[in-house]
């Protein structure tokens, strides 16, 4: 066992939070990596000319993997040593960046895809774990957990208009070159200002659930999106059932396990599962937003890259201030009734996306996404120290790897769900709008997305364009709005249950800092005479 760790109650010094700083830069890079490739779609979608289906994958293949690795992944950190795990992510990440730089084919971007996500579950729960062991006062640490958390949520923020920037003057893969510094200055600096960590109590990885549990979540996936594609057909609910069961043997192998992979026993307390849930829904039903708003920004509004990034970042600017304030406010308001009211306002801003218009200036959308943004702030600075408080202390290990899964899987989940009933709506109805005389190949793709109904367009006859481009914008507005009506509902409801069921929930270092203040007044009590 090698371990690294301050001991109890001892204040960080420079050296830690240097450390801070380079377990913040692969948090960013991943978050970023989650979102930078919306406004990068149109380009490389001219360029590679994938299916509808194809653009989904591309998107979310990512976070699908990276969420379904992190529990695998965290236990195999604790065997083999954090930081070790930390750097041999970084390199993997890097090396598959370069491949997703330079594809040339759908199919190889979904390959490279792939990649980036099991190696990026590598090194979520390196970074967390780690500023577990570099940070032993709790007021510092829930400050450096705070830190990733604004990590997490500017990463995802920010990830367009970076996108914007570098696509205004480079062509589409330089989106993924962005990680390669990021990573080689982790592989420098790590061994420097990194502790390693192995687990004394680190048990075998159980390879058998690690199976179980990608046998669950892909086939569930990929079957929402052949419904939503091609309806019930029956390969797809098959598919769709046989990850069921999937699921099901998952969850029963975990009760058996004494060291199981996914410790289901924590979902007994209803706390903690409505804040994971709260994580999952509130978090990632943003995703497939973003992905609707980067098309609209670019595809119809005709902004530049450059343009639609910066029209993003006033939200991302007002997510920070309240992500960054929100550790600071549940002194005088409980965590529960600010997360809930966070997400109340997000529902809001998804209303708001309804009265966006294809006419329409770009303010309201501007608003709309304050609104929206401003809310998620308390959500990602505070849900998961409020994971990891509503957990036991002894678990807290197994409920922090369960927060950064509920929230990356969140994220591909919205980008699922919500992409596949947008472009539902859009499919059928542009059924029988695309003029037959433009060949069958014109109206499958027309038919499929909207960049693919404006390169048609580009290429038909001036007095078939005109009204082909505007049926498909209006027709991609009504999938854009159905969606964004299925986040305010769902959010809001969540809104409820945060104001109900964590009313009395209390973020980790909350719970710590009343254990100090116990054992204070313990100390000062009169020892008991006999």
């Amino acid at each position: 066992m090698d371990v690294t760790t301050p001991a109890q109650n001892q204040k960080a010094g420079a050296k830690e939070w240097l450390g801070l700083a380079v377990l913040a830069l692969p948090t960013l890079v991943l978050s970023v990596d989650v979102t930078v490739l919306y406004l990068a779609l149109p380009h490389l979608s001219a360029d590679l000319q994938p299916s509808a289906n194809q653009t989904l994958w591309i998107i979310d293949i990512f976070g699908f993997l990276l969420a379904g690795f992190l529990i695998t992944m965290g236990t195999l950190g604790d065997r083999i040593g954090r930081r070790k795990l930390l750097m041999i992510g970084g390199a993997g990440f890097a090396a598959a960046s370069l491949l997703g730089a330079y594809a040339n084919s759908a199919e190889m971007l979904i390959a490279a895809r792939i990649l980036l996500g099991i190696f990026g579950a590598t090194l979520m729960p390196s970074t967390l774990s780690l500023i577990t062991n570099m940070f032993s006062d709790a007021k510092q640490r829930a400050q450096a957990v705070a830190i990733w958390a604004a990590c997490v949520s500017s990463g995802i923020a920010i990830g367009p208009p970076i996108g914007g920037l570098l696509l205004e003057s480079f062509w589409w893969g330089s989106v993924f070159l962005l990680a390669v510094p990021v990573m080689v200055l982790l592989l420098i600096t790590a061994p420097f200002l990194l502790p390693e960590f192995r687990s004394p109590s680190a048990h075998r990885l159980d390879l058998v659930s690690v199976a179980l549990s990608l046998a669950a979540v892909i086939p569930v996936i990929w079957s929402i999106k052949e419904l939503a594609d091609d309806g019930a057909a029956a390969l797809t609910l098959a598919v769709l059932v046989g990850g069921l069961v999937f699921g099901v043997l998952f969850v029963m192998r975990q009760k058996r396990l004494a060291e199981p992979l996914f410790d289901v026993s924590l979902f007994r307390n209803r706390e903690f599962s409505a804040t994971l849930l709260m994580l999952l829904i509130g978090v990632g039903v943003v995703g497939g937003v973003y992905l609707f708003i980067s098309q609209y920004l670019q595809l119809v509004k005709e902004q530049s890259p450059i343009e639609a990034g910066l029209w993003m970042l006033p939200s991302a600017f007002v997510m920070m201030i309240t992500a960054a304030a929100s550790p600071a406010l549940i002194k005088w308001i409980r965590p529960g009734y600010l997360v809930g009211a966070g997400l109340a306002m997000s529902a809001a801003g998804y209303f708001m996306l309804l009265s966006v218009d294809a006419a329409d200036e770009l303010s309201m959308l501007v608003m709309s996404m304050i609104v929206l943004f401003s809310g998620l702030g308390p959500v990602f600075a505070l849900g998961t120290d409020l994971v990891l408080g509503t957990a036991p202390p002894e678990r807290s290990g197994s409920a922090a790897a369960m927060s950064e899964t509920s929230m990356e899987f969140g994220i591909s989940l919205g980008i699922a769900v919500l992409g596949s009933v947008g472009a539902a709506v859009y499919r059928n109805k542009m059924e029988g709008s695309v003029p037959e005389a433009l060949g069958p190949d014109a109206v499958k793709t027309a038919g499929e997305t909207l960049p693919g109904a404006i390169k048609v367009a580009q290429e038909a006859p001036p007095e078939t364009a005109g009204p082909l481009r505007e049926r498909a914008v209006g027709f991609f507005m009504d999938g854009f709005h159905a969606s964004a009506m299925v986040c305010g509902i769902t959010v809001g409801a969540f809104a409820l249950i945060s104001f109900v069921l964590l009313r009395n929930a209390r973020t980790k270092a909350q719970v710590e800092s009343e254990a100090e203040q116990a054992a204070d007044t313990e100390e000062l009590l009169p020892a008991p005479t006999t």
